[in-house]
């Protein structure tokens, strides 16, 4: 069952402090798409395994969220968008009614704080394990090429560590439902309430494994060039806005320096400034780009950052960078005019008021990483622990 609500600090985010005097690019407002961000700190959208077998956002979901819609954009953490897409132990999705009651009440607190909320939407492939799939067969990705055996195994749905399975290549006509699949999301997350949504293809998940050349090695209209493995993201950005937003209201996130889930390739800098520029036409509230190298570089191809993308792929919309900043390069960079806003992934861990902690020069705290990730019985009895039990800055 879903853990009772515990009642948090009412100083959490009830009467919120304003932003001090520094690092004032922060505290601006921005308009990306349509999306009206108070300021530019946004909360990554981290996966934190605290929504249950039945992977229904629950009421201490709903309490994390609501203490972190000061951000000026919530990213919700990677939502699977139908059983296939699934591979992690109780992450959220958004395929059944449930569940999109449950993003609801998220959606609603969010909301009611005056926050702005995007849900990420999110198809894991090779990475998975067989256990997660309906039918227990073998997991997906655009080619047949495994996660290299160096790279640590997988847990599996029974809870167990696995080596990793070679994927099989899905077929056009999977391609076909998988689309559809992400359609649906897309109207789910509208339906509950969703600013709108972001398009997750990065870390090695299967929109990533299609983007990358070390990963597809297909023959036919979603693999080859460039433009080949581009065309199942630019399809499935084009089903969302059929069923539900504008590109507007869409975001895409990318990591191409990134080595995790054993991603990088020999062409990934050529690659994905040829991704901005599609992206550039497509005209999205915003890209998110892992520019960063603290999650793992793969040392294959040059690294492209935000200046690259600017100047390389001429692209001028929104732009937000991610991993490893700190509010005084976050600052910088959007003094720079090289990012719009910058995401914070594991400093809002502990941080529930991030924002207004680095505009006014507060002390971080410090989270338990022990506790980052904490799928199954303990955790699902008591998911508040180390998630959503974390207080605001108590001004002394």
């Amino acid at each position: 069952g879903i853990a009772r609500r515990r009642t948090l600090p009412a100083n959490i985010t009830r009467a919120m402090p304003t932003h001090g005097p520094l690092l004032p690019e922060l505290s601006k407002p921005l308009k990306a798409g349509e999306f009206e961000l108070k300021n530019r700190v946004v909360l990554a959208p981290l996966t934190r395994a605290r929504s249950g077998e039945d992977r229904v956002p629950n009421a201490t979901n709903v309490e994390y969220y609501r203490q972190r819609a000061c951000a000026g954009l919530v990213i919700t953490e990677a939502t699977t968008v139908s059983p296939m897409a699934n591979g992690w132990a109780d992450s959220p999705g958004i395929y059944t009614r449930e569940q999109v009651a449950g993003w609801k009440n998220v959606v609603d607190a969010v909301h009611a704080e005056g926050g702005t909320i995007a849900c990420q939407l999110w198809y894991i492939g090779r990475p998975g394990h067989s256990t997660y799939m309906p039918d227990g067969g073998p997991v997906v990705s655009a080619s047949d090429v495994p996660i290299d055996p160096k790279h640590d195994g997988v847990w599996g749905a029974d809870f167990k560590k696995h080596p990793h399975e070679t994927p099989s290549p899905l077929t056009l006509e999977q391609i076909e439902t998988l689309i559809e699949e992400y359609g649906v999301a897309a109207a789910n997350a509208k339906e509950a309430g969703f600013d709108g949504i972001e398009v997750h293809a990065g870390n090695g998940y299967l929109l990533d494994q299609f983007l990358q050349s070390s990963t597809n090695k297909r023959d036919d209209k979603y693999g080859g060039d460039f433009d080949g493995r581009f065309t199942l993201l630019k399809e499935i950005i084009e089903k969302c806005v059929e069923k539900a937003f504008p590109t507007s209201r869409i975001g895409v996130r990318i990591s191409p320096n990134g080595v995790f889930n054993g991603m990088g390739s020999a062409d990934n800098h050529d690659a994905f400034v040829h991704y901005a520029k599609r992206l550039q036409k497509m005209n999205l509230a915003y890209l998110s780009v892992m520019d960063g190298l603290g999650f793992g570089y793969h040392d294959v191809s040059p690294v492209v950052d935000l200046p690259c993308l600017r100047k390389d792929a001429g692209y001028t919309n929104a732009l937000f960078g991610n991993v490893g900043y700190t509010g005084e390069s976050a600052n910088a960079a959007i003094e720079a005019g090289d990012a719009d806003a910058i995401i914070f992934g594991r400093p809002f861990i502990a941080n529930p008021d991030l924002p207004y902690r680095l505009t006014n020069g507060w002390e971080l705290a410090e989270s338990d990483a022990s506790k980052w990730y904490t799928a199954g019985e303990e955790s699902r009895k008591t998911p508040e622990i180390g998630y959503a039990d974390y207080p605001a800055y108590e001004v002394k």
